[in-house]
């Protein structure tokens, strides 16, 4: 998995050194940015497998950011939201179902479920680079199987 990249973003720097601190065993390039127009830019240009946000950013609020990145790649880069200001059922659906977060996450976060949920989200997306095998080929093989 060392080709997997996530971008961590928060407006705090000592969050964003916990956080990047948590993944830095799991042969993962972590790259970080402190507010969310910072966070897209590098999200263009870095092209990072999986982010990991903070709701409340300055200049692009994270729920903005999570769905402008959801619509633009049809919910194939995964969004993880951290925050300690919305907490509630609520906020966690409107961000799932409205925004398109893969996950998300209330302060104080335990981060043995945060780590597993981001590893398996990582997972999961490589399952899908995999290439499927051509549909013809299929039914090709599974007709002389069953001749």
């Amino acid at each position: 998995m060392s080709d997997k990249k996530i971008l961590i973003v928060d407006y705090d720097s000592r969050n964003l050194e916990d956080m990047s601190e948590l993944f830095s065993g799991q042969n993962l390039e972590i790259i970080t940015a402190t507010d969310g127009e910072m966070a897209y830019e590098m999200y263009k240009s870095e092209k990072p497998d999986l982010l990991l946000i903070e709701a409340m950013l300055p200049k692009l609020h994270g729920f903005d950011l999570t769905q402008k990145i959801f619509k633009e790649t049809k919910g194939g880069v995964p969004v993880v939201i951290v925050t300690g200001l919305y907490k509630g059922r609520q906020y966690k659906n409107e961000a799932i179902r409205s925004f398109g977060a893969a996950a998300y996450f209330e302060k104080p976060i335990d981060t043995d479920k945060l780590v597993e949920s981001v590893l398996k989200l990582l997972h999961d997306e490589m399952d899908f680079d995999e290439e499927l095998p051509d549909p013809d080929e299929v039914i090709k093989l599974l007709e002389e199987e069953g001749e």
